[in-house]
């Protein structure tokens, strides 16, 4: 497990709580809902005891079971009416249900929701059954009831922030080439991979210096689509060049990100999607499909570029432009800085956040 990172310690064993919040995160995998719960709980530690249920975060406090966070819920936290249990997926609102409905312990549901289309059935039902929802775009609220607030995701600017020097922070990565362009998300059409592999047989022959990464894991009934993906890359005589590292150990990502020259984002669906935001916290422009939440993020174009449809053929020509233009490039780099400190830094995130919790404590 990772141990908490310096400016985010973990409260004594057994203060963990004192104040009602639990965060679950019972996901085996690291993925974008992991990453945004992590920034906020870092953030909400200055302000709240906060207990972790689950698998670790980085930079927050250990983890406890299910088990315990129940035997700790049993009763009401000192001077609150009730806990309140920060879920994010659907296994997290069973388990509050469960908590709170099942076993009538003194908990309250609150429920991030980023989605910008219809739920299906059971999880329509389960958002039915929290107490409060937060949804991240104002899109995102039209399709959950109980929305207590719109607050869009924000990035942790100390954690994901330039490096001094971008040549050396890529020469200590160990891939090759002198810059990097990188995709970082699950393996799978919806995130859009085959397009940025696509985008990427187009650019590199181009940008003779830069190596492309493919980030993150393909689940088992993708791999036949990972397959594929290698295989064009092999085809196209461009295996040195493309690399799938697979999934990358959270803890050290944003030394990674600091060091590429781009960051590639081409989803044909994304809720929100932060790993734009995590790149231009850390300096690096992004080219991005028109899903998600990228068009805010881009400031008309200033930090990075938005392509309709996210037609690979026209990311390939976008990036190349953007690389081959230094100035370009190094004012998109400090527009894209300064976007995520001034716009989208996560102390906002987790203070409306926080204020959704007062609102149900205060309401008794």
């Amino acid at each position: 497990m990772p141990a908490p990172e310096a400016g985010h310690p973990a409260p004594p064993a057994g203060a963990g709580g004192r104040d009602g919040l639990f965060v679950l995160n019972l996901h085996r995998n690291f993925t974008g809902v992991s990453a945004t719960a992590a920034a906020v709980t870092r953030a909400q530690l200055a302000r709240y005891d906060v207990r972790l249920v689950g698998r670790p975060l980085p930079g927050c406090p250990e983890p406890i079971g299910y088990r315990q966070a129940l035997a700790a819920s049993r009763q009401k936290p000192d001077g609150r009416p009730f806990h309140i249990w920060h879920v994010r997926r659907n296994p997290e609102m069973r388990a509050g249900l469960i908590a709170r409905d099942l076993l009538r312990l003194p908990v309250r549901l609150v429920f991030t929701s980023a989605a910008q289309r219809r739920h299906s059935l059971i999880p329509r039902w389960l958002i039915s059954r929290m107490d409060a929802v937060i949804a991240t775009t104002p899109e995102a609220a039209r399709f959950v009831p109980g929305v207590r607030a719109v607050v869009p995701h924000g990035v942790d600017t100390a954690r994901f922030r330039p490096a001094p020097d971008r040549a050396k922070a890529w020469a200590e990565s160990g891939y090759p080439g002198t810059g990097g362009i990188a995709t970082i998300g699950r393996i799978r059409p919806e995130k859009g991979t085959d397009r940025f592999v696509v985008a990427m047989i187009a650019a590199l022959p181009q940008l003779p210096g830069h190596t492309a990464l493919v980030i993150g894991k393909a689940a088992p009934e993708h791999a036949a689509f990972l397959a594929d993906l290698k295989q064009q890359v092999a085809d196209a005589g461009l295996g040195e060049r493309i690399l799938f590292p697979g999934e990358i150990d959270p803890a050290v990502l944003p030394d990674l990100v600091r060091g590429l020259s781009l960051l590639v984002a081409l989803p044909r669906y994304e809720g929100y999607g932060v790993t734009p935001l995590e790149a231009m916290a850390s300096g690096v422009p992004f080219v991005a499909s028109d899903a998600g939440w990228f068009s805010a993020f881009s400031g008309d174009g200033a930090a990075g570029m938005v392509i309709a449809g996210g037609d690979p053929h026209a990311a390939a020509r976008e990036v190349v432009l953007i690389l081959s233009d230094a100035e370009r490039h190094g004012a998109m780099a400090d527009a894209a800085r300064k976007r995520a400190v001034s716009e989208f830094g996560v102390a906002a995130e987790a203070d409306a956040i926080n204020a959704v919790y007062e609102e149900l404590w205060a309401r008794g």
